[in-house]
């Protein structure tokens, strides 16, 4: 069998049997197919890997300077086709079954303060030069702040999911799962006067003899709608605008700033744990400990015994009462 069927049947049944996204299937078929060009190279094929090979193409990802996510996503994604292989009867075996991954760098998130937050909403209301323009960037940073979507949801919604009770949005995110989450007042505003411009956009094609969009934020790209690259370039726009550093401004930042937010004003994790989409409340868990650090900064920052400074004497000193 082909080396190039294995990764296109695997592929397809990872989309057919467990919904997986066009995303992770691009990932997938990335570092499949770098795994598959080192396999070539050795004059080797995925029919006769074996562990020691698997093992060696690790240490090859770590000499090219892979990062310890990216090479734990390839032997991830290699343990799978292994995985799909045995089911299939292609392979009696599983040549990185016993093989552990190398971990990933513990990072906290970044994130942005309130503020911050204020500034780039307010650059979104006041970007571009056509009025429609401006109310869809609005809109686009409503919504994301307001709900913590993945861009990915953001960008591809449906105009259906807009539909219906204004004060939720209905949200499909990794695998198809559906969630709903209650929009904050600004953002139910923005999104009314969005779908009010949109509709009539709609309204013009079919006078026209065009189909409506499906999208909620239709473009004229293949994908029917605003791309996610497009949206990470808008976004840097309204950091510079509103003054906050672009380094730190992205689309993922502002999910873990509506997290962030959320945990420091009360909420609970298995709350912020649906509104996110998290299978597992340990991924959300990361949200308490980017809290404590900020807590921590801002302790070490403020408080009046945190420097090294000589301090002042409180009070009168004994010569003072003599």
């Amino acid at each position: 069998m082909a080396r190039t069927h294995w990764i296109s049947a695997f592929l397809e049944a990872q989309a057919a049997e467990l919904g997986a996204a066009r995303n992770t299937l691009l990932a997938y078929g990335r570092d499949l197919k770098d795994f598959e060009s080192w396999l070539a190279r050795q004059d080797n094929g995925f029919e006769t890997v074996g562990k020691q090979d698997v093992e060696t193409y690790l240490v090859y990802c770590d000499a090219q300077g892979l990062s310890k996510a990216t090479r734990a996503r390839r032997l991830s994604a290699i343990k799978q086709l292994y995985r799909f292989a045995f089911e299939e009867g292609w392979r009696n075996d599983n040549p990185a079954i016993q093989i552990s991954g190398p971990g990933r760098d513990k990072r906290l998130p970044k994130t942005l303060s309130e503020a911050e937050v204020d500034r780039l909403l307010e650059a979104a209301r006041a970007s571009a030069r056509k009025a429609a323009d401006r109310v869809r960037n609005t809109c686009l940073m409503e919504l994301l702040y307001a709900t913590g979507m993945r861009v990915s949801e953001l960008v591809g919604l449906p105009v259906s999911a807009a539909r219906g009770d204004p004060r939720m949005l209905l949200i499909i995110g990794k695998g198809g799962k559906e969630r709903m989450v209650p929009l904050s007042p600004p953002a139910r505003e923005a999104l009314a006067a969005w779908l009010k411009l949109r509709d009539a956009k709609d309204d013009a094609r079919r006078a026209t003899g065009k189909p409506p969009s499906k999208y909620l934020f239709a473009s004229g790209s293949a994908a029917g709608h605003l791309t996610r690259h497009r949206f990470y370039l808008l976004i840097k726009e309204f950091a510079v605008a509103a003054g906050v550093s672009p380094g730190k401004v992205t689309p993922h930042t502002l999910r873990h700033a509506f997290a962030t937010h959320l945990l420091a004003n009360g909420a609970d994790l298995r709350s912020i744990q649906t509104l996110l989409g998290h299978a597992d409340v340990a991924t959300t868990e990361i949200y308490t400990h980017v809290l404590e650090a900020r807590l921590s900064d801002l302790v070490l920052t403020h408080h009046p015994l945190a420097n090294d400074a000589p301090r002042k004497a409180r009070g009168k000193t004994s010569s003072d009462g003599q």
